[in-house]
């Protein structure tokens, strides 16, 4: 570490008892900050939304060296403090002290990419400016000197008035200097020469000529990232490099997971008839194995699959490849009135369409992120992923088409996805023709280079997902199978509980069942459509119940569902029930999270009406011609 001599300690306050030392990591994106972060907090980390607006931000304990813990906040990655975006207002509010419910923070690690320092600079003269002790920390400090790159760090610390450190945070090189800097005495800068904090060219000059005196020679770019790009980024390969990973994705899904699914299944299967078996014959012994078992067991099965989606999403994601996805898909955004910023959005719908919305604050133009967040639900989140999987394998035997790469399966799967993404497209294009007509803005984005995933980061990123799909299981899924159980065992009747057909649910079911027959569903169906609100896998989960009360699933399990369906849905039904799955917005948080995103209730009604109708007809027409 360089540049301790400048500094003299910090006269900030300590925090009050009971509270730990905030320190706020800040960067442009694709500086490796997140990195950097989960390798100092490892697992002990939380997602939480910033006070009044839907901006996420990471936070978790790192123990120091001195046996101190101090709180770590992950900031939204940005480029410059000029409050354009949310991410932006956000960051700044926060390094600021301005944001209410959050300190002011105690320090400030900036993350800049060595490798592209004579952009990322730009950010310290704000961050500087703002008085906080901060320490400059540039990453990717193999690729710099293995590509011929340099920097003097003593010099850059002399002229930024701070410490200055080179790391690696993939491979944990320098991070121990992190934790002693955070662990030592806070220090403030030295005053230097700074522009003011949001003077954009300014801080352009500045950065330029603070480069140059830190002696800083930028890398040459990896001959094997050229090569790669020149594939990659060709106008014809490219798309067709990009379809081919995908249906490979879709593949390795249904035959990769297959065995770890069976494995799941098992277990849930054996550990329902342990309990059954031991468990004293009272009325909560149903409850727990019919309710419980058979409703959250029947999602839970598809975990595998969903893990699986992720990897492949955060092997291309960490590798560098999805920044040029973004620009060849920038290409057909252009067509239907949008912008590459939608991709990014977009493409984080396939995991959940809550952060997607959330994530479309770095859209400049308003009627471009409205667009976006009105179109985002149609992606195919993996809350989907249940439902199509559970009706492809209950309806369509697995054939290969294209050998080994390409089956039957994963081809219909596949087919899903793009209806999905045919819908956004077709909406996309006419909300941009008339009501949220713009001019098109420039698409910018930073190529990162091509770097080999870390197991560490890809394993963090899984064991989030799982805790965030078990959370969903245990309470949403849980509440729902718990609710529907009771309402299937009323009203009592000589002390007994009712035919299900003649119960609460049952008479619920009933009910809406003229209204969705047109589609091929029966009251059965029905149910699991009204719960599925509370978010779209519920259906499964609720199916899994109704069939285990009636006998019909005697495991529980997922095959035993796919006879239970095969009974009660004919081939139009069931494509019919994938259709409405594909374009209806079954998830009430989406639709809260639209209404806090757009200021009111009329863009998520709207919404909320179309896919529903879009759903409805498009269904009613599948099965009518199958």
């Amino acid at each position: 570490m360089s540049g301790n001599g400048h500094c003299s300690p910090s006269s900030s306050a300590a925090p009050r008892a009971g509270q730990h030392r905030t320190v706020a990591l800040v960067g442009p994106p694709n500086a490796g900050k997140s990195t950097l972060f989960n390798a100092l907090t490892g697992l002990r980390q939380k997602v939480a939304n910033f006070p009044g607006v839907t901006v996420e931000h990471h936070s978790g304990l790192s123990r120091l060296p001195n046996g101190v813990e101090v709180e770590l906040v992950d900031l939204p990655g940005v480029y410059s403090l000029d409050p354009r975006t949310e991410d932006e207002r956000v960051t700044r509010d926060t390094l600021l002290g301005e944001v209410a419910g959050i300190r002011k923070p105690d320090a400030i690690l900036l993350i800049l990419d060595s490798t592209n320092l004579g952009r990322h600079l730009m950010l310290a003269a704000p961050v500087l400016a703002t008085g906080t002790p901060t320490i400059v920390v540039l990453n990717m400090a193999d690729d710099l000197a293995s590509r011929g790159g340099s920097v003097d760090t003593e010099k850059l610390a002399s002229q930024l008035g701070a410490p200055v450190v080179l790391i690696s945070a993939a491979k944990g090189e320098g991070v121990d200097t992190v934790r002693n800097f955070l662990a030592g005495q806070f220090a403030v800068p030295r005053p230097v020469e700074l522009p003011v904090l949001q003077d954009v060219p300014r801080c352009r000059q500045w950065s330029a000529k603070i480069g140059t005196q830190a002696q800083y020679r930028p890398p040459a770019p990896p001959l094997w990232t050229r090569r790669l790009d020149g594939l990659f980024l060709h106008s014809v390969a490219g798309p067709l490099v990009f379809l081919a990973l995908v249906v490979m994705v879709f593949q390795a899904m249904f035959s990769g997971a297959e065995p770890l699914m069976n494995g799941v299944e098992g277990m849930i299967a054996a550990s329902g008839a342990w309990l059954a078996k031991h468990l004293p014959d009272v009325w909560w012994r149903d409850l727990l194995v019919e309710g419980v078992w058979g409703g959250v067991g029947s999602v839970i099965v598809f975990l595998p699959q969903i893990l699986l989606l992720f990897l492949f999403i955060g092997l291309l994601e960490d590798s560098g490849y999805l920044a040029r996805a973004a620009l060849i898909a920038d290409r057909t955004m252009a067509k239907v009135g949008l912008q590459g910023k939608s991709f990014i959005p977009l493409l984080s719908a396939y995991a959940c369409a809550v952060p997607a919305i959330m994530a479309t604050r770095t859209i400049e133009n308003k009627r471009d992120r409205i667009a976006t967040i009105l179109i985002a639900p149609f992606m195919t989140c993996s809350a989907r992923l249940p439902v199509y999987t559970l009706i492809i394998a209950a309806f369509l035997p697995e054939k290969p088409l294209l050998g080994p790469l390409l089956g039957t399966r994963a081809a219909a799967m596949l087919g899903l996805y793009l209806l999905g993404f045919l819908a956004a497209v077709v909406t996309a294009r006419a909300l941009k023709s008339s009501i949220l007509k713009s001019d098109r803005t420039p698409f910018l984005l930073e190529m990162p280079p091509y770097r080999w995933p870390t197991l560490r980061g890809i394993g963090l990123r899984l064991y989030d997902r799982a805790i965030a799909f078990l959370k969903r299981a245990g309470t949403v899924i849980l509440t729902v199978a718990v609710l529907l159980w009771v309402l299937a065992h009323l009203p009592l009747k000589d002390g007994k509980a009712p035919p299900i057909e003649n119960s609460l649910a049952g008479t619920v079911g009933r009910t809406v069942e003229p209204l969705i027959e047109p589609l091929g569903f029966n009251w059965k169906i029905g149910i699991g459509l009204i719960t599925s609100l509370a978010a779209r896998e519920v259906i499964v989960g609720t199916l899994g119940t109704i069939y285990g009360i009636e006998g019909d699933a005697a495991n529980e399990d997922s095959v035993g569902l796919q006879k239970a369906l095969q009974k009660d849905l004919d081939l139009g039904g069931a494509i019919a029930l994938l259709i409405f799955f594909a374009f209806a917005m079954q998830c009430m948080s989406t639709l809260a999270v639209v209404r806090r995103e757009t200021g009111g209730w009329k863009w998520p009604i709207l919404q909320f009406s179309y896919m529903s109708f879009l759903a409805y007809v498009g269904a009613a027409i599948a099965n009518r011609l199958v």
